[in-house]
């Protein structure tokens, strides 16, 4: 995700001189100032609060954020719709800790209902949805560094990044508290391992071929109740 510092073009600078209590980039403070602070903000956009520190987002092209968030998005979409007691979001403020308010690009969680380790609270997921997927522009970006290790700290059990301009997709899962790459079978598709039949073809998603992408998912929604059906106890 792109973030920025404000500059001398923000036309929002000179009421935020004025006003201490408005957010500016590189802020420190906790989750609950973050939040009062935000109620009070002129004009509330991607403003994220991660490691203690506030950032803010910049303008994101098509091909570089907005176009893979759509793609990533829609994966997450198609598999919800197909496996009951799951949620998915975008750009959702989650609060994860004292110092953690981060606004990922997607999320996907296990309801409450059904034993997810996540819940609703006054309108907002609070604590760690089980996976979430952030799209960056390289391996520079904060989406790999403060934001992972707040994740992996908060136990966040799957976390995707989409480097656009890597032309790279990183999956991690949390092994014994922290994370580790998942690695591709020998056709090189990534599959979940919190969420049974979440299968992707990374190579395909980098090219933007979502008919590839939903197929491969289609075969692991398949996988997926063939070995829930060899499971169920026969009468």
């Amino acid at each position: 995700m792109s973030t920025t510092t404000p500059t001398n073009s923000d036309p929002t600078a000179s009421l935020r001189r004025s006003s201490p209590d408005l957010l500016e980039a590189g802020d420190r403070m906790s989750r609950p100032e973050f939040l009062r602070r935000y109620q009070q903000m002129p004009e509330r956009s991607d403003i994220q609060l991660v490691e203690g520190v506030v950032y803010m987002g910049s303008p994101v092209s098509a091909e570089g954020h907005a176009a893979p968030h759509a793609k990533l998005m829609a994966w997450l979409v198609h598999y919800e719709a197909h496996v009951p007691g799951l949620e998915s979001g975008d750009n959702g403020t989650l609060h994860l800790d004292l110092e953690n308010a981060p606004q990922p690009d997607c999320y996907l969680r296990i309801t409450e209902q059904h034993g997810g380790q996540s819940r609703l609270q006054d309108g907002y997921v609070t604590g760690p949805p089980e996976l979430i997927a952030e799209v960056a522009s390289s391996s520079v970006s904060y989406d790999l560094h403060d934001k992972k290790h707040a994740y992996q700290r908060n136990g966040v059990l799957e976390y995707i990044v989409w480097r656009t301009r890597d032309r790279a997709i990183d999956w991690f899962v949390l092994t014994n508290g922290r994370y580790e790459v998942l690695p591709a079978t020998e056709d090189g598709i990534l599959k979940s391992t919190v969420f049974p039949g979440l299968w992707l073809d990374p190579a395909a998603m980098l090219n933007h071929d979502m008919k590839r992408v939903l197929s491969v998912l289609q075969l692991g929604l398949a996988d997926r109740d063939a070995s829930a059906q060899a499971a169920t106890p026969k009468p």
